[in-house]
């Protein structure tokens, strides 16, 4: 299941300066006690989400976006920072004291807010000191509260380590009908937890 993300953001009257679905912002440390801070995109961040692109990558561009890409364009990155905070979130996670972005996940639901798609991406120096998991939990606490009950992953059959990841993290891996070189990982959640 490949996921559309809604690109029309409601109207709201909150302040510019206020980040919806600010509850999930959150300072996160990683196993390996680097410490970064996390919270949902907003338009304004449509810049910086495309320069963080260029330090992804090639190979984890074509992971992220299952498609041989070179560069992440305007329509892209709008659709990762217009997100209405409900059915579809992106979360950013900061590097502390530069407000470099060293990674994204994106979630992205039904309309039944039943089953969601994740995606992440990482700059390449950062990569190897346990962002991704600690990202990959941010976002599952996060669906939790939505009353997600599954959220899959559709993966390259040759991103091994991000197969890997999700494995240890408790998911489940199944080929992809239709599409031999793609796997689904899959898991599901504990709603009742909430």
């Amino acid at each position: 299941m490949m996921v559309e993300l809604l690109r029309d953001r409601p109207s709201t009257t909150e302040p510019a300066t206020t980040v919806p679905g600010d509850t999930w912002s959150a300072d996160l440390v990683t196993r390996s006690g680097y410490a970064f801070h996390v919270r949902p995109a907003m338009p304004s961040d449509e810049m910086a989400l495309g320069e963080f692109f260029t330090h992804v990558d090639k190979e984890d561009l074509r992971f992220r976006f299952l498609t041989a890409i070179q560069k992440v364009g305007h329509d892209q990155l709008q659709a990762l920072v217009t997100v209405d905070h409900q059915r579809t979130e992106n979360f950013l996670a900061i590097e502390p004291g530069t407000g470099l972005i060293i990674a994204t996940a994106m979630l992205a639901a039904d309309e039944t807010l039943t089953n969601a798609e994740v995606a992440i991406a990482i700059r390449a120096d950062f990569k190897r000191g346990g962002i991704s998991w600690t990202l990959l939990d941010h976002v599952a606490r996060f669906a939790v509260a939505k009353g997600i009950k599954t959220v899959e992953s559709i993966e390259s059959r040759d991103n091994h380590e991000a197969i890997e990841l999700e494995r240890e993290r408790g998911w489940t891996a199944s080929g992809c009908p239709g599409d031999p070189t793609v796997m689904v990982l899959r898991k599901t959640l504990d709603v009742a937890a909430t």
